[in-house]
């Protein structure tokens, strides 16, 4: 073997898979697994609330919105990501020889993307009408953190030895080992690699977890980057998060080789992801017609809409006229509210006015400047 040979093999070596997914802690009393996908769900939903209350702050929220309405999100989007994975790989764990209760097992892995983002969007709108923010603002604010997070939980599939494609040649082919628990058992999540890393059969494989983790790195950069650019608001930001998570998604979806529930002969994500394009790109569209970003200090006070503010680059073509009943309403509780501040100001007799007014002084009473 040549040296250059030798040197290229080392650089374009196959990618080795983690010994193992889950650690024992060992606390004396009690001993607690500790999962390495769970913990990637947490520091991706902690990533995911730090950056999306900076961009909210940024679009004038207030400090700790994000916080307060992630309370109701997340625990929605986790039941929702589990219900959507239980629904679409019922195989899984209904019938012959299958356990039910093992659907509850959320440790073991099995998230679905959609259900997370529809259910936890039900959660966020009712901590969004709690707070005062209009949904299509925190959306906006959150999606860049949403999609980074999901590549977040994708370092999670690497340890579970899941999501991943079919054989290849490539220099970054993924290995994956036969990993056996404390029974003897073959079990690839629980399980341990044995020290001769044992190759399961038809490894290396493409690691796809590895192409969606980078593609929806790419997608937060491109919402980061419109959003700046074009100052898109109403919720396009976040159809921009979901256009471009679908194409990648669904390219990446028919690489992958485990089962699946079958849609007119595709792959259910890969049929999911195809409708959702289609709809975030319609909802892009028309979501243009509402007009520029609204802010949340001009947030309307009557029934919390977002008021469009008007200036030197508003198309005003786009603007929605105003609604004349509801100005007439601000304008009745303006004048109520003025009407009473004067009354209780008559309210003061002449007397009490004059004790609290400072003396006049003269001319000839007035001290002398140093």
């Amino acid at each position: 073997m040549s040296p250059v040979t030798s040197a290229s093999s080392l650089i374009l070596a196959n990618i080795p898979s983690p010994d193992r997914g889950v650690w024992k802690l060992d606390l004396g009393f009690i001993t607690l697994p500790l999962r390495a996908y769970a913990l990637c769900i947490i520091l991706g939903i902690v990533i995911a609330i730090w950056w999306g209350e900076r961009r909210l702050i940024a679009r004038g929220g207030a400090p700790g919105t994000v916080i307060d309405v992630a309370v109701w999100a997340v625990p929605f989007g986790l039941v929702g990501g589990r219900l959507y994975h239980v629904a679409t790989d019922y195989y899984r764990y209904f019938g012959e020889g299958k356990n039910p209760l093992d659907a509850l097992r959320i440790w073991d892995g099995g998230l679905g993307i959609w259900g997370a983002i529809a259910l936890g969007g039900v959660g966020a709108w009712i901590g969004c009408r709690r707070k005062g923010v209009p949904l299509p603002v925190f959306a906006d604010s959150v999606a860049p953190g949403i999609v980074t997070a999901q590549a977040i939980g994708r370092i999670g599939n690497y340890f579970n030895q899941e999501l991943y494609g079919g054989p290849t040649d490539l220099p970054w082919g993924l290995e994956i080992y036969k990993r056996i628990n404390e029974f003897g058992v073959e079990d690839p999540l629980n399980g341990v690699a044995e020290a001769s890393h044992t190759l399961v059969d038809g490894s290396p494989v493409h690691p796809t977890f590895l192409y969606e983790l980078i593609w929806n790195l790419l997608v937060a950069l491109l919402v980061v980057w419109a959003d700046r650019k074009f100052r898109l608001g109403h919720g396009r930001a976040f159809a921009v998060y979901v256009a471009g998570y679908t194409v990648g998604r669904g390219v990446i979806e028919m690489m992958r080789t485990d089962p699946a529930t079958q849609v007119l002969g595709l792959r259910i994500n890969v049929f999911t992801s195809a409708v959702l394009f289609v709809g975030a790109i319609v909802y892009i569209i028309i979501a243009r017609r509402r007009g520029p970003r609204e802010e949340l200090s001009t947030v309307d006070a009557i029934d919390g809409e977002p008021v469009t503010v008007i200036d030197e680059d508003t198309d005003l073509d786009a603007v929605e006229p105003i609604d004349s009943e509801r100005a007439d309403e601000a304008t009745d509780t303006t004048d109520a509210d003025t009407t009473d501040s004067v009354t209780e100001a008559d309210k003061v007799s002449p007397d009490e006015n004059a004790e609290t007014a400072e003396p006049a002084t003269s001319g000839n009473d007035a001290k002398p400047t140093s």
